[in-house]
């Protein structure tokens, strides 16, 4: 399933349109970054509450599909120009990591 499937399934907020036609291929629940970036697979869809710049360089190291921030947290300014140069895309949804990690591996499997 590419980023823009994924978001238009789930009604997710698109914050930054970067590669929308990117393969999902698994799912990442996790707020700490340095743990994150050695652990979240590659194609995975992040799903964090961190909207600040050091999430787009660890996106971008870790080479995730999207940044899905989780319960309408905020993305900030410095972090959004940074998506944005680097083609990172970063969503937006109310539900929690687990609500949409369910939902998601729903949409794998099909």
């Amino acid at each position: 399933m590419t980023v823009k499937e994924f978001a238009e399934r789930l009604n997710l907020k698109v914050m930054i349109e970067g590669e929308m036609d990117r393969e999902i291929t698994g799912c990442y629940i996790g707020d700490l970054l340095s743990w994150v970036m050695g652990r979240a697979p590659e194609d995975s869809a992040w799903l964090t509450v961190m909207g600040n710049i050091n999430s787009i360089a660890v996106a971008t190291l870790a080479d995730v599909s999207c940044i899905v921030l989780v319960e309408n947290a905020a993305l900030d300014e410095n972090a959004a120009q940074k998506a944005d140069i680097h083609g990172v895309t970063i969503l937006q949804t109310p539900e929690n990591s687990y609500q949409l990690a369910v939902k998601l591996h729903g949409l794998l499997e099909e």
